[in-house]
């Protein structure tokens, strides 16, 4: 028997939703196609799980998705080839120091394999692209950086790159030779505004959304989501969303439904070069208007205790990889940092897994943020001797036992089996199995045999819930296009509500089956 993930229903779709806010569009007439250049943001917001710009190439006739590449930088220009199914693709930022990176990516629309081409470990800033014929390629470059050079920024170089078949061109094969040219005006121009009159005048339904962080459902079957750009949304059904609360900062991020489904308690989030604090909002589920407000005095995450009741657990100051989150806990978990006595060696700073109990704050003062005397440190928040371990997404299971993500530190990133999933004992914290991968989860959930597990790569995975074996793992997609998924909850043993970096919300089901099946 195998184990497939069925979409029964999808949540605020719409047309171009890989692409979130267009800032590119560029037509191939003779083919029918448009590609579609996304904003540059965070995958999950606030840099939790990485930068991307998303391009889209897309069919006008029926607005069908052919192909989408994610590019590390921002897009700045595009180009299809005269008669190959290819899509050049240029991008490029500045390091704020000095040098102005980028890419020469190159699209193949029938495979869907995107070349970055150029040889420079930094790359370039491309600027512009224009092919001269079936052979050669006009790229207009930034200069590689601006010291001493004050028309860095309004002025660039253009080079003509020549190949003669371009369908069979390989990764770092540009080399600066080929981007040798002389020195033009490249005035910097935003085109963000003809591109949303493009996508508009194909689809009056087009709408950005970006970015799901939190998804629940009520016993009458609306849908709750937080969002970027959105503190709270209420959808009736999938064509029908009931209200939305805007917000003017970075959006929602957690939310806890009260006992009685009347109001919600709601995490926004704050940027971090912003000076406001964080802000905490309880909010009417009928309309969506205000009901309460609370500023936390350090960054906290709203979480639903085992009591139905909410409460706010230390989110740490070191942004989104120290937060711990467990939902469903029967005490207040988080990641706590004890510093050192002289306060200055920062490598010598202890890091535990604590505890408040929730009957230690009255039920009238919650949520509010745990004092000092009300913390009980558990264990050593890393079982490794060594290994300073950041925190992630979990859930606490019938028995008390903690199951939870998280990611090993390392100077250089990420590294291969540096994510991890573990279960841990309550009467000793010592690990009932672990589970090592190489990707950051960004959800997780479990019913009663199955902790399910989100990827910042686009995976899921179905992990035995009594000795953490993969009882099924798949890559989600929707109409064949790849998507990754930010938020999920378990509404019912085999049912997900999964939310997406395109602000789209499924609705699926797990299906034993007799054969092998895909998403």
């Amino acid at each position: 028997m195998t184990i497939s993930l069925r979409i029964d229903r999808i949540f605020g779709d719409r047309p171009f939703p890989e692409v979130g806010d267009p800032v590119l569009a560029v037509d191939d007439a003779g083919r029918s196609l448009l590609a579609v250049a996304g904003a540059h943001l965070a995958v999950g917001g606030m840099h939790e799980y990485g930068t991307t710009a998303p391009v889209g190439v897309y069919r006008v006739d029926d607005l069908t998705c052919r192909a989408l590449l994610f590019a590390h930088y921002p897009v700045h220009a595009m180009a299809f080839h005269p008669r190959l199914p290819l899509l050049a693709v240029g991008t490029g930022d500045y390091d704020g120091g000095y040098f102005f990176e980028g890419e020469l990516l190159l699209l193949n629309l029938e495979t869907g394999s995107a070349t970055s081409l150029i040889q420079h470990e930094l790359g370039r800033q491309v600027l512009g692209l224009e092919w001269l014929s079936e052979q050669e390629l006009r790229v207009l470059l930034a200069p590689h950086d601006d010291w001493h050079d004050e028309g860095a920024w309004s002025e660039g170089h253009v080079a003509v790159v020549y190949r003669s078949d371009w369908s069979v061109v390989g990764p770092r094969s540009v080399t600066e030779d080929d981007l040798a040219g002389p020195r033009v005006a490249a005035p910097r121009v935003d085109l963000r505004q003809e591109a949303r009159r493009r996508v508009s005048g194909l689809s009056a339904n087009w709408e950005p959304r970006r970015n799901v962080r939190a998804v629940e459902e009520l016993s009458d079957g609306r849908i709750m989501a937080t969002l970027d750009g959105v503190q709270l949304e209420s959808w009736l059904h999938p064509r029908r969303r009931q209200w939305s609360v805007p917000d003017d900062g970075a959006g929602g991020r957690d939310v806890v439904i009260s006992a009685d489904e009347r109001s919600a308690w709601v995490g926004l989030v704050r940027p971090p070069w912003e000076e406001r604090a964080q802000a905490v909002v309880r909010l009417s589920l009928q309309e969506g208007a205000q009901l309460d407000h609370h500023t936390p005095a350090t960054p906290v995450s709203v979480v639903r205790c085992a009591d139905g009741l909410p409460a706010l657990a230390p989110a740490g100051r070191t942004g989104e990889r120290s937060r711990l989150q467990i939902r469903r806990g029967s005490r207040i978990y988080f990641r706590d940092t004890v510093p050192p006595w002289d306060g200055h060696q920062s490598e010598s700073r202890e890091y535990w897994l604590a505890a408040v109990d929730p009957e230690a704050i009255p039920p009238v003062e919650r949520p509010r943020e745990p004092r000092e005397a009300e913390v009980d440190r558990l264990c050593p928040y890393s079982w490794a001797p060594g290994e300073i371990h950041f925190g992630g997404p979990g859930v606490e299971t019938a028995d008390g036992d903690l199951i939870h993500a998280g990611t090993v530190y390392h100077g250089h990133g990420l590294q291969p089996g540096g994510s991890f999933v573990v279960r841990r004992m309550v009467a000793d914290w010592n690990l009932t199995w672990i589970f090592r991968t190489d990707r950051k989860a960004t959800a997780l959930d479990n019913d009663m045999e199955t902790v399910y597990v989100t990827y910042d790569d686009g995976e899921i995975v179905g992990l035995d819930l009594l000795d953490g074996s993969v009882r099924w793992r798949r890559h989600l997609t929707v109409a064949e296009v790849p998507v990754v998924a930010t938020a999920m909850t378990v509404t019912e043993p085999g049912r997900l509500l999964i939310g997406t970096t395109d602000g789209r919300i499924l609705d699926c089901s797990t299906v034993r089956a007799c054969g092998e099946s895909g998403l």
